[in-house]
Parts: C-alpha cells; structure tokens; sequence
C-alpha cells in the first residue's frame, strides 16, 4: 500500500477532494485494504498543509491531477455506450504506458477498473476540473476522450454525445469541440474543421485561423502538467499542422 499511496499522492492536488476524490476513494476501498474516502480526504488536508497551496488556483494543477481526471472521465465515456470494449480499455492501458511507464500505468490502471465500477455524475466532476484546471489542458482531456472512443474503431452516436456533454460542462465551446473531432475523421472538410473555418474562407482567412491554433494548441501551454502528457498535445498540435499542409496544397498556397 505504501508504495501506491506514494505515487497517488506526489502529483495530487484539486483532485483529492471533491467528486474526483470520491470516485478515487471508492477505487482504492475496492482493491487496496484499509485505506477509504476518508483517509484520501486526511491525506488532502494534510497535502494542503504540506504545500500550501491555493485549491481554486488553476496554476497549481499537478500531473497526478490531469490523470486522475482523464481516469474519471475515460469511465464515463466508455460506459457511455452500454457496454466496456476490451479495446477501449486496452487502448487506455497503453496511453497510460505511454505516458507514465509500466509500473504507475499499472497503478493507475488499477484505480481505474474500480473507478469504472462507480457511477460518477459528468456535470460534478467537470465542475470541479473546470474550477482547477487550465482552458488548454480542458481542451486535452477531450483529445484524449476521443481517442478512447476511436479506440474500438467506431464512434457511437451515444459516445460522441457524452463527450459534447462533457465539453459543454468543461465551458469548451462548439468549435473547440468540432475542431477537435474532426482530428479523429477523415474527410474533405475536416482540415477546414480542424481550423475552424469554413471552405468558404478567404486564403487570408485561412492564415490567420492558422496562426490562431497554433497559439491556442502550442504543447507548451501544457508544460504545467509534466513531460508524460505532452505526447498528446503533440499529437494535437500535429493534426493543426497536418489540416492547413493540406489546405495549402488544395489551393496552391
């Protein structure tokens, strides 16, 4: 136990109290003996005292924090569906190895099968991860959502639909959200999409949607919440560039 316990708590911070806290509760009671919502919540006193940090200041969002939100929400959307895709979970396992490395990809792997377990309501725990974490990382959390869906090779209407849910209580607007879906599509219109404009656009207009995402999506907006979860704003930042590449060959830019 002491050795988990470690890990979950060197990079907490909001996520030790609230509804987050309490899914994190019940994941620990179901695999790990004697330890309960209750001492998580001794723990974050003790966290708070330790540090003292402000809770409602989104500048001390922790790595622990981005992961513990992604386990929550992930649950959310998988079961979405009526159903958890082997795929799904086997794609979270491996964003997770990617991510952390083995041992604490196990671990928070382990909280997540009994996260899963729990029913968890959307609108509190983005609430929450609204109150404490930054526009830009709010945006990664449904980059990562989608690419859980994408996992089983096909999106559900119902799925899509949890996650515009979730998008809407994390205050993402519906371009942010449409832009970022459409990284998960191929069609013509998705590099327009992506940039969140229309085929209608000037080339002028194109240029400076462009130049808008870039500073928007910048994986250095991210650098907050530690190496291991730059690889997805990478990514991210990589489907901007990839859709106006595209765009500028289509019109001979």
């Amino acid at each position: 136990m002491g050795s988990f316990t470690k890990w979950l708590g060197a990079g907490l911070g909001f996520t030790f109290g609230g509804p987050i806290g309490a899914a994190i509760g019940f994941a620990l009671g179901s695999f790990v003996d004697g330890f309960s919502e209750k001492d998580l919540l001794q723990e974050h006193k003790e966290y708070q005292e330790r540090v003292n940090t402000n809770r409602g200041n989104r500048a001390n969002t922790q790595s622990g924090d981005f992961e513990m939100s992604l386990l929550v929400l992930a649950s959310i959307v998988i079961k979405s569906d009526g159903k958890v895709d082997k795929r799904e979970l086997d794609f979270v396992r491996s964003q997770f190895v990617g991510m952390y490395g083995k041992e604490r990809a196990n671990n928070a792997f382990k909280l997540f099968n009994g996260i899963i377990k729990k029913q968890v309501s959307a609108r509190q725990v983005c609430i929450q991860i609204r109150q404490n974490m930054s526009h830009a990382s709010r945006l990664q959390l449904i980059h990562f959502l989608f690419g859980i869906a994408k996992a089983d090779e096909f999106v559900s209407e119902s799925e899509i639909e949890e996650i515009r849910k979730i998008a809407g209580y994390l205050y993402i607007n519906q371009r942010d959200f449409e832009s970022i879906k459409a990284m998960f599509y191929d069609s013509s219109e998705n590099a327009y999409k992506i940039l969140e404009i229309t085929k209608a656009a000037s080339d002028s207009e194109v240029k400076t949607a462009y130049r808008k995402m870039v500073k928007k999506y910048h994986p250095d907006k991210l650098q907050g919440l530690g190496e291991e979860h730059l690889k997805g704003a990478k990514e991210k930042f990589q489907s901007i560039q990839t859709a106006y590449e595209k765009i500028k060959s289509e019109r001979g830019l």
